[in-house]
């Protein structure tokens, strides 16, 4: 296994996250990693993603599958509910969780038109409402468009144009009135923003979680989009990240970068 090759970027952002997600820091003077740490909600559905995507599965089965087999992640109270329905069915949710585990589309499809129709598909099974959608489908494309060597100036213009999000706006300004906001639309532009003001991949970390509120999330959707960018995570957090997650989930996750990076 090819440790600088695996696709981690969106789980190691989760991973460093987890450990501020109650514990905000409204700075990026901080220990990338905190005195725990742990894989959430936002690393298991991306390990789903991946799943179906190499295997050509259905998204809903493969969602409860993943959450049923890894509970007690963080998962919101409607998802738990979905997680153990017999008949699942969308419940029309702007919720962010469509954009923390769309990451693996960005990688996998190959034209725009490909990513926009797989981040709804990702998406609508449990976010069905305009803003989920939207949310996964404009995280997923910042995704694409880094991977595919769009400029940081590229991806800003066609997110502010395409999904009407406000990227003008600065980290800085940001911060002091940030609250923990679980909306696509409350988090997925903060996400990007963190991601557009980096310098590599762990300034982009930092950025997004020195907002505060819904930490693990916020760099998640950020380390997705500022690992296909820099094409590199420092192995420091490579070796911390691969010692918290099973090893059934190391070889998806080798296989899916063996495939796709």
């Amino acid at each position: 296994m090819d440790r600088l090759n695996l696709i981690l970027g969106a789980i190691s952002g989760d991973v460093i996250g987890s450990a501020y997600e109650w514990n905000n820091v409204k700075t990026t003077d901080f220990d990338i990693f905190g005195r725990s740490f742990e894989f959430t909600d936002d690393s298991v559905l991306t390990f789903a993603t991946m799943d179906v995507l190499l295997n050509d599965k259905d998204y809903a089965e493969t969602y409860q599958q993943y959450a049923r087999k890894y509970p007690g992640r963080g998962y919101g109270g409607r998802f738990k509910s979905w997680i153990n329905s017999d008949n699942p069915k969308p419940y029309n949710s702007w919720g962010n969780g469509s954009a923390m585990r769309v990451s693996p589309v960005g990688w996998a499809c190959n034209t725009m038109e490909e990513v926009m129709a797989e981040a709804k598909k990702s998406a609508e099974v449990t976010h069905n409402h305009p803003e989920g959608i939207k949310g996964a489908q404009a995280a997923a494309v910042a995704v694409f468009m880094a991977r595919t060597g769009g400029s940081k100036d590229d991806i800003k213009n066609f997110i502010s144009e395409t999904f009407e999000y406000d990227l003008n706006r600065k980290i800085d300004d940001i911060r002091p009135r940030f609250r923990f906001d679980e909306s696509c639309q409350g988090t997925v532009p903060e996400s990007i923003i963190a991601f557009l003001e980096s310098s590599d991949y762990e300034t982009s970390i930092k950025l997004a979680i020195s907002l505060g509120g819904d930490s693990d999330t916020i760099a998640c959707i950020t380390g997705g989009i500022a690992e296909a960018f820099y094409k590199e995570i420092p192995m420091h957090i490579i070796d911390k990240v691969i010692q918290v997650l099973p090893p059934d989930i190391l070889d998806l996750i080798n296989e899916f970068s063996q495939k796709y990076r």
